[in-house]
């Protein structure tokens, strides 16, 4: 089997990988077809070619969750001695889209550490290889990593500001994608009658119906609370006219319904400080 032959039979698990690193399909196709042109310029001899992709995957995938902080990243290239990781992995199709949003607050040494041993099963002997660290090391980085993704899960109000912000951010870039990972199956938008008055839809029915709707709009909504519960609204003149507010099932956005009833307007309040993540 040729070079091309074997990189087509690995690209489906590469980008499984990539995507479950990144969070973003289409960057993560991007990054293996770019490990497909490092192949093609490489003069190394190679002696487990599914090993030496999986190895270039994930260090271009470093790469890029350091390109996302003012991090300079050194041009890596990848040793041909890396461990047979193909053996080793056990792939999975997805991480939760809750866990996606608390992984975007490690750094990415944390986060790549945490998914291919969490997720994916590697050892950390092979970890650290991926890492140019030490299997203590890349131990000690999941393990951070572990206790960071935890602590939301006794602290719900941070988790769904988190996954209420990351809504509104995917609603105002156009992120479709991302939208859908966020929106339960079953997700409605419901109005009460003062919005429907200020034109909101009265009703919306279903996770495509409800991101089309979103996809690219509420670039005025502001990050709220409504009494203690995370929100977002839109502002006019420096009031809030209609409210977004939402209900978190299982990690994911389940109900949104725009409010405008003056009680409950007067139960708004801006999100300051570190909470105030869209």
């Amino acid at each position: 089997m040729n070079q091309t032959e074997v990189f087509e039979r690995e690209r489906p698990r590469l980008v499984r990988l990539a995507t479950g690193v990144l969070n973003d399909h289409a960057e993560a196709e991007d990054v293996v077809q770019q490990g497909w042109l490092r192949l093609e310029r490489s003069d190394t001899d190679i002696d487990c070619l599914p090993a030496w992709l999986t190895t270039v995957t994930t260090r271009l995938c470093l790469d890029r969750l350091r390109s996302r902080t003012p991090v300079p990243v050194e041009e890596i290239e990848p040793s041909s001695l890396a461990p047979d990781v193909a053996e080793e992995v056990s792939l999975a199709d997805t991480v939760g889209v809750a866990l996606q949003v608390v992984l975007d607050r490690l750094s990415p040494q944390e986060r790549v550490a945490f998914v291919l041993h969490d997720s994916f099963g590697f050892e950390f002997s092979t970890v650290a290889a991926m890492l140019e660290t030490t299997p203590v090391a890349a131990r000690k980085l999941a393990s951070r990593a572990r206790a960071k993704v935890r602590q939301p899960s006794s602290q719900d109000q941070a988790s769904n500001w988190e996954v209420v912000d990351a809504f509104m951010a995917a609603a105002r870039n156009g992120e479709f994608e991302r939208l859908i990972r966020l929106l339960a199956p079953e997700a409605v938008v419901s109005a009460d009658a003062a919005a429907v008055l200020v034109g909101t839809p009265e009703r919306i029915e279903g996770r495509h119906e409800v991101a089309t709707f979103f996809n690219g709009s509420a670039h005025a909504a502001l990050p709220v609370y409504i009494d203690d519960r995370p929100a977002a609204a839109w502002f006019h003149r420096g009031e809030a006219k209609v409210v977004f507010d939402f209900t978190l099932r299982n990690g994911v956005v389940s109900t949104i319904t725009f409010r405008a009833e003056p009680d409950v307007l007067a139960r708004v309040s801006r999100r300051e400080g570190p909470e105030r993540r869209s």
